[in-house]
């Protein structure tokens, strides 16, 4: 089952010259890294990085994904959802979107990915462009009931190869920061 209830309301998605109060200079640096996170979380991890599923399937999408991905509210699209471990510790928890008619003859087969990493795959093509990173504190309900917490930083970007957008989430898991702290040559 996704986790995507609804709260009251939507969070608020904020470029880095929007934040204020600004958070610390390491959760900035971690918030905004342009590069991939699959290669800093298996840095980190001194290569003791995997990817779990947790969900994959057709749904309809909330309504700030269909605003960042231009479509019209309640437009439907494939989810995945995973947590990016390192050393079987839940870092992250990610949700990717696309539009069920841009993904339907592109070529990206996001449902096949299995327990390979989506960032690496994104990465990797560089026909992808990345636009710019909004974060906010992601909404506690949207999070699956083990990672539930308050005031986590979360952040999103959007990666295009022609008519087909992905819309990629990562909210940080208090575990990752408890990571950087234990390992900061590894950061």
């Amino acid at each position: 089952m996704p986790h995507s209830t609804s709260p009251r309301t939507a969070p608020l998605w904020l470029s880095r010259s929007q934040l204020a109060p600004l958070p610390d200079a390491s959760t900035l640096d971690w918030l905004f890294d342009e590069g991939s996170l699959t290669r800093r979380l298996t840095r980190l991890s001194n290569d003791g990085f995997s990817v779990t599923p947790l969900f994959e399937g057709w749904q309809t999408l909330r309504a700030d994904e269909c605003a960042a991905l231009d479509l019209a509210e309640g437009s439907e699209g494939w989810v995945r959802e995973v947590y990016l471990r390192g050393h079987g510790q839940a870092w992250v928890f990610a949700r990717s979107v696309a539009a069920r008619s841009a993904l339907q003859g592109d070529g990206l087969h996001m449902d096949e990915l299995g327990s390979r990493s989506l960032g690496e795959l994104l990465f990797s093509d560089k026909a992808f462009t990345r636009r710019a990173i909004e974060v906010c504190h992601y909404p506690q309900q949207w999070l699956p009931p083990e990672s539930s917490a308050p005031e986590l930083w979360g952040r999103r970007s959007r990666f295009d190869r022609g008519a087909l957008s992905v819309l990629v989430a990562e909210i940080f898991l208090p575990t990752l920061w408890r990571a950087t702290r234990a390992h900061p040559e590894n950061c």
